[in-house]
């Protein structure tokens, strides 16, 4: 992946995002149906998909790339979680604006400003068992770590442990929060999707 992260490396990931989302389309609509809309997948193709296709020409500045890629999920997904991921998005956006090139121990910053965003968004704090519960896990990987095959395996590691905490605990975010103790021994959607992601990049 290179010394550091740059806009190339971003559209290389995302075309890799983009192919996993796709095969694990019908898994995350099951796991959305059983405590949402059963559209998670969709949202997750359709997002990242016209990412893709917004990134066929790549600006250098990292911000503006990211941008592109928020802009794109936002003009397909009307969801909450299409929402929270455009959100993310764009904060990411702004902490890398007028940057070609970010050290990969500083992904950390762009996990941060995105992680901060999605909660003032979504009025909900971490613990709530939500795929913000899985990208905080990975921002304190990243931040712990000095490139990226180091950095994805470490997130992925952290992933893991969260998903193993958020499992006993009950949903409190979403139409999941409908279910209650119900949700409690359940993956949450958005974490899995969250892993899945993560599981392109390694």
């Amino acid at each position: 992946m290179g010394a550091a992260l740059t806009a190339e490396s971003l559209k290389s990931g995302v075309v890799r995002i983009a192919a996993r989302m796709e095969a694990a389309s019908a898994e995350l609509n099951q796991l959305d149906g059983a405590v949402g809309d059963g559209d998670l997948g969709v949202t997750m193709v359709r997002g990242t998909r016209a990412i893709v296709g917004g990134l066929t020409e790549v600006p250098d500045d990292i911000g503006q790339a990211l941008m592109k890629c928020a802009q794109g999920f936002t003009r397909t997904s009307g969801s909450t979680f299409g929402t929270l991921v455009a959100t993310g998005l764009m904060a990411a956006a702004k902490a890398a604006r007028g940057q070609r090139e970010i050290p990969w121990r500083d992904v950390s910053t762009l996990l941060d400003a995105a992680v901060t965003a999605m909660l003032a968004r979504g009025k909900s704090s971490l613990g709530d068992k939500t795929a913000l519960d899985a990208i905080d896990a990975i921002r304190r990987a990243a931040a712990a770590s000095d490139g990226p095959d180091r950095m994805i395996e470490a997130a992925l590691e952290a992933v893991h442990l969260e998903l193993d905490r958020m499992r006993q605990q009950p949903a409190r975010q979403g139409r999941a929060r409908i279910f209650a103790d119900k949700t409690i021994g359940r993956d949450d959607p958005g974490m899995i999707a969250v892993l899945r992601v993560l599981e392109s990049l390694a």
